[in-house]
């Protein structure tokens, strides 16, 4: 089983999910939306694949966010904002077993075999 971490309306991780599935590797889809999300567990990905990594900045939710929060993100604040707006987090995050992946890259996906 493959844990996928997004939005279910996400354009990203629903082709994730469709090639997840076809891999015959069963994709599980964590909604941030429906299923909420753990500031612990957000802070573990921040560390394992570095909280700037996390933000979206080319996502609609980043260009409304004010500039003094643009401008002045420490890892604290960002773990802060993320948590308030899940739809800021660059999408999908793909767990299985002990590999963890952001975005969806094919070639990196084959690694999760």
């Amino acid at each position: 089983m493959v844990k996928v971490y997004g939005i279910k309306n996400c354009d990203t991780v629903k082709k994730a999910m469709k090639w997840l599935a076809a891999q015959g590797l069963d994709p599980q889809l964590h909604d941030y939306r429906t299923d909420g999300l753990d500031p612990v567990w957000l802070a573990e990905m921040a560390d394992k694949l570095g909280w700037e990594n996390l933000v979206n900045k080319r996502s609609t939710t980043w260009r409304g966010l004010a500039d003094e929060v643009k401008n002045h993100l420490t890892k604290e604040r960002a773990l802060e904002v993320l948590t308030e707006q899940p739809t800021l987090i660059k999408r999908p995050i793909v767990i299985k077993n002990d590999q963890v992946l952001l975005g969806f890259n094919e070639a990196e996906y084959q690694t999760l075999r």
